[in-house]
Parts: structure tokens; C-alpha cells; sequence
């Protein structure tokens, strides 16, 4: 009897720009049915400082006007295609090899529930019609709002990755996401149950905004400032009277909520800087260690595979330990994946399942009434 060859991997870039406006995540990922995809090249788009400025003042401006919006989608965008073309050159792959492009964009604001009793929505900046001219590839892109559309909170997505990419291992296992925010997928060792997902709180957006009101620079080098400070539990205990962090999941949130003026109208103005660092990196640790313990584990042994740049803050990393005293932290690095490059892995992926009419959310983890094939499809 002949067996058919197995289909060979296709090529997909993810593009991601978190919440922490670093710069533009490239991830070029070979992806084959039934097998766990495959990291084969990164590249780092820097943020100039400029649009990165735009960017904040878009995320917190109360009026915006067309041209401004305009002017920042296309650097943006323009952006994004040099971080497709440098993940491809780095590996010698013509953009004819490439399936398709996920693309994030970059989110602007985040009102799942609505504001003020009004429509729920998400924002995110993007032009994926602009990035399929300026790099030659069909662009997937506009992943948040179909899981909206069906009654979900459009966030977080990276769970449906971190079960596609992590599946292959045996054991229960927790993923956890330090970038501009935090969240946490549990990934149960019984595959009858669903996956559970969903945000926690800030993990390195109000760490960095405090940083860098102080310093010149954009985050705090291993978190050394913060361990030069006390944490001021009467503060910690203040910011986690804040509501979001009693609701129970799904739950999503972004700048909107958690930013400077949120943290400043907490201070009392006599506190030492760096003790404010200290209690923010304690409330990132506290907030997390309590997400885990909403979960339904089986074991009080837990593995934690952690990603995302706050996994290199030294100093986060020993307090988040210091309140999951069970957990054995894992770095992604072992399956392959760098810390970095788990997010823009995720819009790979979901590119590639977009494609497929495959369904791309987790309905236990945004909400959603169903599984939903997410993104639009936009030809070169």
C-alpha cells in the first residue's frame, strides 16, 4: 500500500508590535499540518523615536485627526515591510516562497466591554493593503475583531499559538507573557479540557513609562533600579484595589486602563522613585500569582514556560518566583523558541490557519460564542 509523502512546510512571517513600542517583531516560521511550527529566522525592527511618539500620543490623544492617524499608519507600515524584508533576506527566502504575512498592527486602544455604555471595540493600527504593495505578499491582518464580533473580548490570541506550539510536549504546563502586559495560558495535561487564558495586568508598561520619566532610556536594564528601591506595600496595596484585577476571566486590557496619570493619581508625590519601581515590579509579580491561582491545576508542581522581554528582567523574574514557590520556570528556548519571538510566532501561525478556513481563537479563553476563522485576506 503507498503512503502519501507528507506536505511539505510553507513559509509565513509574523509581524507583532506589542504594547511596549519597542519596535516591529519579525518571525519567519515553517509551518506543516500536524507538526509543531518551526522557528527558522528573526529580525528586530527598531522604533524610531518619532513614531513611537506618534504612537503614544494616538493611544492616549482624546482627539485625533485623519492626518495625523494617516501619517503614523503609513511610517508604521513602512516599518513593518523593513522587518519583512530583513527576516527574509537573513535567510535567503524570496518573498514568492512566502505564503502570507500576519500582521498584528498595533493596538490603539482596547474596550472589549465598551466605554462608557457604548459599542465594544479594538483598535488596532495597521494598513495591510499598503504592506502586500510594498513587500510583494499576501497580508493576513485584522485578527481581533471577528472574536469580537462573536461576543469575545478580541484578547488574548497568543493561547490557540501557545496550544498548537507547545502541544507536542506531555504534562500540564503554564505559558506566561511578560510584555507591555501580562497574561497567562494554562495548558492542561488532560486534552479534554479546554485551555484557559486571559490577562492578568501590566507586566513592563508602567515599569518602563516610570523608568523612563526618571532616566533617559526606554526600560530598566534587568530591573536593577527597582532592586535599588523597597516595595511600599501601602502604594502595592492601593494600585491592587484598581477593579480589573478582582474580575473574573475571559479578561483583556491594554493602555487604556493601566498607564502614567493611572499610577500617578495613586502617589502621593512623597514617595522615593525608586521605591515606586520596586512596588511595580511587586505589583506585576502579585497580579500574575494571582491569575495562577484562579486556574484549576492538578498539581501543585507547576511548570512555567515564560516569554516576552520582561523574562529577562532579573529582578521581576525573583519576585514573580518569590510568590509561585512551586513553580519551575522554563525557558521556550527548549522547544526551540526564544523568549522574544513567541508573539510574532502567534500571527504566523494564525496567518497559516486563516488560510486553511481554520479557526483561530480560543472560545474559553476570549469569550467568543464559538471558534472563529479570524483575519482578512489582502493579495499582493
Amino acid at each position: 500500500m503507498k503512503t502519501s509523502p507528507p506536505t511539505p512546510a510553507a513559509y509565513y512571517v509574523g509581524l507583532m508590535s506589542g504594547t511596549s513600542l519597542d519596535g516591529i517583531d519579525a518571525a519567519l516560521v515553517a509551518i506543516a499540518p500536524h507538526s509543531a511550527p518551526e522557528l527558522l529566522s528573526t529580525y528586530a525592527a527598531p522604533m524610531p523615536d518619532v513614531l513611537r511618539q506618534q504612537l503614544l500620543n494616538l493611544c492616549h490623544a482624546q482627539r485625533v485627526s485623519f492626518a495625523e492617524l494617516a501619517s503614523a499608519e503609513t511610517a508604521f507600515c513602512e516599518l513593518q515591510a523593513e522587518a519583512v524584508k530583513g527576516v527574509l533576506a537573513q535567510q535567503g527566502v524570496p518573498t514568492d516562497r512566502i505564503s502570507a504575512v500576519g500582521s498584528h498592527g498595533q493596538t490603539i486602544e482596547h474596550a472589549p466591554n465598551g466605554h462608557d455604555g457604548g459599542a465594544a471595540y479594538t483598535l488596532q493600527l495597521d494598513n495591510p493593503s499598503l504592506l502586500a504593495e510594498l513587500t510583494g505578499c499576501t497580508v493576513v491582518a485584522d485578527f481581533r475583531r471577528r472574536d469580537l464580533a462573536a461576543g469575545g473580548q478580541a484578547a488574548p490570541l497568543a493561547p490557540a499559538f501557545h496550544q498548537a506550539l507547545f502541544s507536542q510536549t506531555s504534562g500540564e504546563r503554564l505559558v506566561l507573557n511578560l510584555g507591555g502586559f501580562a497574561n497567562v495560558t494554562w495548558l492542561p495535561s488532560d486534552t479534554a479540557k479546554s485551555v484557559i487564558g486571559f490577562d492578568t495586568g501590566p507586566a513592563n508598561v508602567l515599569l518602563d513609562a516610570w523608568f523612563s520619566k526618571h532616566y533617559p532610556g526606554r526600560f530598566d536594564q534587568d530591573g536593577a533600579w527597582a532592586a535599588s528601591g523597597r516595595v511600599n506595600q501601602t502604594l502595592l496595596n492601593r494600585l491592587l484595589q484598581e477593579p480589573f484585577f478582582h474580575q473574573p476571566p475571559p479578561r483583556s486590557t491594554g493602555r487604556e486602563l493601566f498607564h502614567l496619570p493611572w499610577l500617578e493619581s495613586h502617589l502621593t508625590g512623597r514617595e522615593a522613585p525608586q521605591d515606586v519601581q520596586a512596588s511595580l515590579a511587586e505589583l506585576t509579580a502579585v497580579s500574575i500569582a494571582q491569575g495562577v491561582q484562579q486556574l484549576p491545576l492538578s498539581h501543585q508542581r507547576i511548570t512555567l514556560i515564560t516569554c516576552g522581554g520582561g523574562a529577562h528582567n532579573k529582578y521581576l523574574m525573583g519576585r514573580l518566583a518569590s510568590h509561585l514557590p512551586n513553580a519551575e520556570f522554563e525557558s521556550p528556548a527548549a522547544y526551540g523558541w526564544p523568549e522574544d519571538w513567541i508573539e510574532a510566532g502567534a500571527f504566523a501561525w494564525l496567518a497559516y490557519q486563516r488560510l486553511h478556513s481554520l479557526p483561530g481563537n480560543l472560545p474559553s479563553v476570549t469569550g467568543a460564542r464559538g471558534q472563529r476563522v479570524l483575519g482578512g485576506v489582502y493579495a499582493p
